[in-house]
């Protein structure tokens, strides 16, 4: 029993050491998940792959050098039939001969050198083009991964405010119905009174729940953005008012739109040189290609597997030359294929100039969200300030005798509601703000 108690203690203390506890701005969450995160991860190999993709393609072109070995064990030699006669025998007569030995090893050193071929020009084109859009959709990745961290980010700000009110909105309601029951019990109002203040109070606890469990939940997907352990806790050290005043004072309305600089710009750009590779790769097919070769050749023969003895003769030759090879007629699959490309190209070229239209489109688009979410926010703070007013008022006519129990309930619910409007305007500036900050994110053409 000590030593099961022994190793339970062990386990509980190292599962505890195991767990972190992890404290992020917005900024450092940012920052922690453009190198942890999974897909940003991703992106990263995809650019490894393609560099190692570029130099696989520029060795085609650099001497390739094979090496090359056969040992053969004629387990039962072929016989052939010479003439008797070559030997002195008689005319029509045939004798049996096995030629060569039963053993041979032959190994072989070749060199070849490509000297010409169209594709490969445009192979070394292609690889270059292939890691620029690697390049651009890691930058594409990267963006991606900071709106959901953002998101993520506020999403779990939102519960926690959520969180907050709903406690304070609770402490306050269980008062009144403590008072209400007080002033019940004395027989000063009907129990009506009561019942409503009790509707109040289940409903704001049915609210309080979801907001815990949407709190868990919002956790548990900023941890898989941010690419930590779900064992990890995590502690938000911004707040969701202060991320939204920062927005509001750095806005990014007035900031300009140069569409070539603008990553999906590029993307779809790349795009168009890919399909025009393709179509010069097409067309190159049609050129000659030229290949030089070198190559050296040992021959060891014997009855007995006596390779290994130094009276062992070895016969040596070697060659040198070069192929050329000339496309003549391929029964029009040359033009077929050199007609797709072109199509092809005619259909990446509309698309591109789709992208720039739906860019601008876009951009215009968020702009104008973006000053909509601003006006909410603003619109919202001033509600709130008059429904406060108006649940304060009431609550003072209410125990005056002034104002019915449904009147605070309605002034009550319209505090609850515009509370919550709140919260949401502020994650819809936060988040109409990062989409266009995303969208006018300038990267450099070089």
């Amino acid at each position: 029993m000590k030593n099961i108690i022994l190793v339970l203690s062990l386990l509980f203390f190292s599962s505890i050491q195991s767990q972190e506890n992890r404290s992020f701005s917005l900024e450092e969450a940012i920052a922690f998940g453009l190198i942890y995160n999974r897909t940003a991860q991703n992106a990263g190999s995809d650019i490894a792959i393609a560099k190692k993709k570029q130099w696989e393609t520029i060795a085609l072109g650099l001497p390739q050098i094979n090496l090359n070995g056969e040992y053969t064990n004629n387990l039962k030699q072929g016989v052939s039939l010479i003439p008797s006669e070559i030997f002195g025998g008689p005319a029509g007569e045939f004798t049996e001969i096995a030629f060569g030995t039963r053993q041979q090893i032959n190994a072989t050193l070749r060199l070849d050198q490509l000297l010409f071929d169209g594709s490969y020009l445009v192979g070394i084109q292609a690889s270059k083009v292939y890691l620029e859009i690697s390049n651009r959709a890691k930058l594409k990745t990267d963006l991606e991964v900071k709106k959901a961290i953002i998101k993520a980010y506020c999403n779990v700000l939102l519960a926690t405010q959520q969180i907050d009110v709903l406690n304070r909105n609770l402490e306050n309601v269980q008062k009144n119905l403590l008072d209400v029951e007080a002033i019940f019990e004395n027989g000063l109002i009907e129990k009506e009174n009561v019942e409503q203040l009790q509707i109040t109070l289940a409903s704001l606890e049915n609210s309080l729940q979801y907001a815990q469990q949407m709190k868990i939940i919002s956790q548990g997907l900023l941890k898989i953005v941010l690419g930590i352990s779900n064992e990890d806790s995590i502690t938000l050290t911004d707040s969701l008012e202060g991320l939204t005043l920062k927005k509001l004072s750095k806005s990014v309305l007035d900031n300009p739109f140069i569409i070539e600089n603008n990553i999906d710009f590029q993307i779809a750009k790349n795009s168009v040189a890919s399909q025009k590779l393709l179509l010069k790769l097409a067309r190159f097919k049609a050129l000659p290609s030229l290949t030089a070769f070198i190559n050296g050749r040992y021959n060891g023969n014997n009855d007995r597997f006596e390779f290994l003895d130094s009276e062992q003769p070895w016969y040596g030759s070697s060659m040198v030359g070069v192929k050329l090879t000339v496309p003549v007629f391929s029964s029009f699959k040359r033009s077929a294929s050199v007609a797709q490309a072109r199509l092809d190209l005619k259909k990446e070229i509309n698309l591109f100039e789709e992208t720039k239209q739906q860019l601008n489109l876009k951009v215009a688009s968020a702009k104008s969200s973006c000053m909509l979410a601003v006006n909410k926010f603003k619109t919202a703070q001033k509600t709130l300030k008059l429904a406060e007013s108006i649940e304060q008022k009431n609550q003072t006519k209410f125990y005056e005798g002034l104002a019915s129990s449904f009147e605070l309930y309605q002034a009550q619910n319209q505090l609850y509601t515009s509370q919550n409007q709140l919260l949401l305007a502020m994650i819809d500036l936060i988040n109409e703000n990062t989409n266009l900050e995303t969208l006018l994110h300038q990267t450099p053409t070089e």
